[in-house]
């Protein structure tokens, strides 16, 4: 029996108003985003406050799904990072609750938005998408006046083209303007060509009053002395010249039959019966293009199908040699013989392109339809997923507020949507297969997401910069320069008669070592990365290096202090071998790159050993020296 616990109520509490802040923020960040695409179509239009109040409503609740995966993201994120950062998390799981369970409750919170995402994608979505196309639509016919751009010809006025080569926003007047009208037909046009002017709409917003100063209007006479004498023209030079123009001014709802066809504007069970529909009107027209092809190719125009099929197989069988009969002509009969071949396949090869771009056009409504059928189960599923990132990371992170998780939650969803949309644009163009283009970032964050919950559980630290830093450092081969500071209070003495001995017995076998191995040649191929033997001598020298260096640290002296302090960190197994298992030596000898830049970094670090030991070698004699002229431990 699931029983809730008071621990439930408080992580939910701590979700839900975090989630209600995030929502409206991440959709206000959405609709702007949206916004800034038709900025053009709202700014100076004379819009209402009602068809704006409709615009931002459909707006919004078109975006409602696109800002839930991501409000889910971000609030879950902060919502660990918080309990994290004060510690709650931490008294969570000494009381014995795990991670998975304290999880438990928002999962199934994460669910119902889910599932409300969903419902929300395949009933109300699909309506506001119909409705806000029609809002942008309409829009662009709104007021042309105030439409009409500068240094290009502007069609939004019906049967004219105006060109306006500079405009004054603030007086609304035009200046060096170029207008082609056609009344009927192209024949009946009329050139207009003006130094300045201005276009204003009537009151009653059915006409655009056009006034013009200082031009000249040219107009052809065809309609008047009929289409087979000659049209004369006739040129009219004014200094004020006013005309009305059609045109309806008032804010008119497209029709939305338009966008019926539209896939996005449907539901899930009208995109099933859509997509049959559409297949088999696809697998008719093709089927009626074969036979055709097949009746022209064979000429069995006139046969039913049975005899179609006899007269292509018996065809087949026949053979022609065409270069034999092609020869015997004369090179009059050549010539006409290609060109008559060369118009056939002028003639065929038009008819193929038309019935491509016909059975393209259906094959790409039925991309359209199948995309917004997986992207109803993907964008809702995605909301699971991105808590299943959020949370573990916020465990992990362990910082609240809105600066560390909203980095972290604005770079995954910047993952998530070049993906998606890269896969939604392949797939709608048909390069890629459309399940592989639609679940392509769901293929790529599900292995993320599994990830940093399996490290959250087990209280990994992903996010260890240090370790990384180390990491990095290692495999560049920087280091850090050693730090031996003096002490104010020193409990131990050193014991320089033992430290000069170790120093000593250091410089005799850093010596040996040097001149064993050789340090100055390449390594051995074959035995760095097949036939590897421990070498454990270059450890022990280090260890007593470093054991001698942390006694004499308690010293008072400065001269030993500052010796001490050029004491470098070495490394004692990079030079020896790129890993510590053998198959993965072997392994990247295989892998020839690879093999070869591990080999010339192993090489690198076995003539820095034998700088390192130099150093040493100097170092441990002028310690020694100074530890003499102590009087051997005397200070």
């Amino acid at each position: 029996m699931l029983r809730i616990k008071k621990l439930d109520i408080f992580i939910c509490k701590q979700f839900g108003m975090l989630f209600l802040g995030t929502f409206f923020i991440c959709l206000f960040v959405l609709m702007m985003q949206f916004l800034w695409r038709y900025v053009d179509e709202l700014v100076g239009k004379g819009l209402t406050i009602e068809v704006l109040a409709q615009f931002f409503w459909w707006m919004g609740l078109m975006m409602v799904p696109q800002a839930l995966p991501l409000a889910i993201l971000l609030s879950s994120l902060i919502t660990f990072g918080n309990l994290g950062e004060s510690s709650e998390l931490t008294a969570i799981k000494s009381a014995g609750i795990s991670l998975t369970r304290t999880f438990s409750s928002l999962v199934v919170v994460s669910c119902l938005i889910s599932a409300t995402s969903f419902v929300f994608q395949n009933n109300i979505g699909p309506y506001s998408t119909i409705k806000l196309s029609q809002l942008l639509v309409s829009m662009k016919q709104k007021n042309p006046e105030l439409e009409i751009p500068e240094g290009v010809f502007y069609d939004g006025i019906p049967n004219s083209n105006i060109y306006v080569q500079k405009k004054d926003v603030k007086t609304g007047k035009f200046y060096g303007i170029m207008i082609y009208r056609m009344s009927n037909s192209y024949e009946d046009s009329e050139i207009i060509l003006a130094d300045s002017g201005m276009l204003q709409t009537t009151a009653e917003k059915q006409h655009l009053l056009l006034t013009l100063w200082n031009g000249e209007w040219f107009s052809n006479q065809a309609q008047e002395v009929g289409r087979d004498a000659a049209a004369p023209f006739r040129r009219e030079t004014f200094l004020e010249k006013k005309t009305l123009i059609d045109f309806n001014g008032d804010f008119d709802m497209t029709d939305a039959a338009l966008f019926s066809g539209d896939a996005r504007g449907k539901g899930l069970a009208k995109l099933y019966r859509d997509l049959d529909s559409l297949q088999h009107n696809n697998d008719s027209i093709g089927r009626v293009f074969y036979n055709e092809v097949q009746m022209s190719y064979y000429n069995t125009s006139g046969l039913s199908r049975t005899d179609t099929l006899a007269a292509i197989k018996e065809a087949g069988k026949k053979t022609f040699n065409v270069d034999s009969a092609f020869a015997r002509l004369n090179n009059d009969g050549k010539r006409s013989v290609l060109g008559i071949a060369r118009s056939q396949v002028q003639a065929v090869d038009a008819d193929l392109e038309f019935k491509a771009m016909v059975t393209e056009d259906a094959n790409r409504m039925i991309r359209q339809h199948k995309i917004e059928m997986y992207k109803k189960f993907v964008l809702s599923l995605s909301c699971l997923i991105f808590f299943f990132i959020g949370a573990p990371l916020g465990t992990i992170i362990r910082k609240g507020g809105l600066g560390i998780p909203v980095i972290v939650s604005v770079l995954v969803f910047i993952v998530y949507y070049i993906l998606d949309n890269s896969g939604y644009q392949m797939a709608r163009r048909g390069i890629w297969a459309i399940w592989f283009g639609e679940l392509l970032a769901t293929m790529v964050l599900v292995p993320l997401a599994v990830f940093v919950t399996y490290k959250a559980n087990k209280d990994s630290a992903v996010f260890n910069f240090d370790a990384y830093r180390n990491l990095l450092m290692n495999l560049l081969g920087m280091r850090q320069k050693r730090n031996v500071m003096a002490k104010e209070v020193i409990i131990n003495e050193p014991d320089y008669c033992r430290d000069a001995e170790l120093l000593s017995e250091v410089t005799e076998r850093a010596q040996a070592y040097a001149e064993a191995h050789r340090l100055k040649t390449a390594p051995n191929v074959k035995r760095v990365f097949f036939e590897y033997q421990a070498d454990n001598e270059m450890e022990e020298i280090n260890r007593l290096l470093e054991t001698t260096i942390d006694d004499l640290g308690n010293t008072r002296d400065k001269a030993i202090l500052n010796l001490l302090n050029e004491y470098p960190i070495m490394s004692v197994k990079a030079h020896t071998r790129p890993f510590n298992r053998q198959w993965l030596n072997a392994v990247a000898a295989i892998l020839v790159p690879v093999g070869l830049v591990l080999y010339v970094r192993m090489w690198r670090f076995r003539l820095r050993l034998l700088k390192d030991l130099r150093v040493v070698v100097h170092n441990n004699n002028q310690i020694i020296a100074q530890i003499e002229k102590l009087g051997g431990g005397k200070e």
